[in-house]
C-alpha cells in the first residue's frame, strides 16, 4: 500500500510502498478515505520527541483518520465491515496517512453521518485534546469564564464551540484576520495578541487552556482567579507560578478515547459542532501540506484526502 512517510527526522515526507499491516483479534481494518496533519507532526517528524516517542523508520506519519471497514477481528462487537468510522489510533509504530490502518476497537467511533470523511478526519485528535482539556482536566461549569489561546486554530475552532456547549463565557486570543471566524463560532471576548495584551484585559477568569507555552502561558496565570485551573497541552515545569498565585496546573497529552470520540459524533450530528477545514491536500501533496501547516496561519484544520 502506499504511505506518506519519512526516512529519518528532520527528512521530508515520501509517498512510500510498504506492507499492509495485519489486525489483530480487537482490531478492525480502515480503507483510509481523509486523514488530517496536527502541529504534533511536525514536532514529531523533526525529532523533538525522540526521547518521549521513539519511532522505527521508515515512519508512517498522521494521527486522525476517517474511512470504512474493511476487515474485522474476531473479537470486534461494536463494528462491522461497511461500516464508515472515525479515529485518533493510539499508535506509535505507524501513523494513518497510507491507504489501509489497523485500529482498536476501543479508538473508534462511527462517522457521522451529515459530514464528510474529509470532515470527519480533521476531528478526532484536535477535537478529544479540546473536551480533555475543558471537561475531564478542567472542569469547565455553566456560567464560568475560559480563555482559549490560539482560538483559530485546529484545537481552538474545536474548543470555543466546545465552551460554548458548557455554558461558558469565551475569551480567545487570535490575530485581527481571524475575528470573524471565532465570533462565528461563539467567542465571546475576542483578543488580538498582535496590538493587545490579554494580561491587561482580562481578569477573574476560571479555566486557561494554554497551547502556547513560554511567555504567554506565565502571563496567563495573572488573570485566574484564585483557585482557578490552568491546562497546558506545552509541558512546562511552573509549579512555582502555581503556587505564586494559588491556582492549579494541569498538563496533560490528549489520551485516544473511541467513547470520547462518540460523545463528539453525537454533537456533530446536532451540529453543536461544526467542523472548520482550512486547505484540503491530495495525497501527493503532503510535503507541501506540512509546509503550510508549518507556517502558524492555518484556520482550522489542514485535511488530506486519501481517497
Amino acid at each position: 500500500m502506499k504511505a506518506v512517510s519519512i526516512k529519518d527526522y528532520g527528512k521530508q515526507v515520501e509517498v512510500l510502498e510498504v506492507e499492509v499491516p495485519k489486525i489483530s483479534d480487537d482490531s478492525v481494518m480502515i480503507e483510509v478515505h481523509a486523514a488530517s496533519i496536527n502541529p504534533i507532526d511536525n514536532i514529531v517528524k523533526a525529532g523533538y520527541m525522540k526521547d518521549m516517542m521513539p519511532i522505527s523508520f521508515p515512519y508512517i506519519m498522521g494521527y486522525d483518520v476517517s474511512g470504512v471497514v474493511t476487515e474485522v477481528g474476531s473479537k470486534v462487537s461494536k463494528f462491522k465491515i461497511g461500516d464508515e468510522v472515525y479515529s485518533r489510533p493510539n499508535q506509535t509504530d505507524a501513523g494513518s496517512i497510507a491507504e489501509y490502518n489497523v485500529v482498536k476497537e476501543d479508538e473508534l467511533a462511527l462517522k457521522p453521518s451529515n459530514i464528510t470523511h474529509e470532515e470527519a478526519a480533521s476531528i478526532p485528535l484536535a477535537g478529544l485534546t479540546a473536551l480533555q482539556a475543558l471537561t475531564t482536566k478542567g472542569n469547565l461549569q455553566k456560567g464560568q469564564k475560559v480563555l482559549i489561546h490560539a482560538g483559530s486554530g485546529g484545537v481552538g475552532t474545536l474548543a470555543i464551540q466546545l465552551a460554548k456547549h458548557l455554558g461558558a463565557e469565551v475569551a480567545v486570543t487570535t490575530s485581527r484576520s481571524n475575528f470573524e471566524l471565532v465570533k462565528n463560532l461563539g467567542a465571546d471576548v475576542i483578543i488580538d495578541y498582535k496590538t493587545q495584551k490579554f494580561e491587561e484585559e482580562l481578569s477573574d477568569y476560571d479555566l486557561v487552556l494554554d497551547s502556547m507555552g513560554g511567555e504567554v502561558m506565565n502571563n496567563s496565570f495573572k488573570i485566574l482567579k484564585k483557585g482557578g485551573t490552568m491546562v497546558s497541552i506545552k509541558a512546562q515545569n511552573t509549579e512555582e507560578l502555581a503556587k505564586k498565585f494559588d491556582v492549579q496546573f494541569e498538563v496533560f497529552f490528549m489520551w485516544p478515547s473511541g467513547e470520547m470520540l462518540s460523545d463528539l459524533t453525537q454533537l456533530l450530528k446536532d451540529e453543536v459542532v461544526k467542523p472548520v477545514i482550512d486547505r484540503s491536500f491530495s495525497f501527493e501533496e503532503v510535503q507541501e501540506a506540512y509546509d503550510y501547516l508549518q507556517m502558524g496561519h492555518a484556520k482550522g484544520k489542514v485535511v488530506i484526502k486519501v481517497k
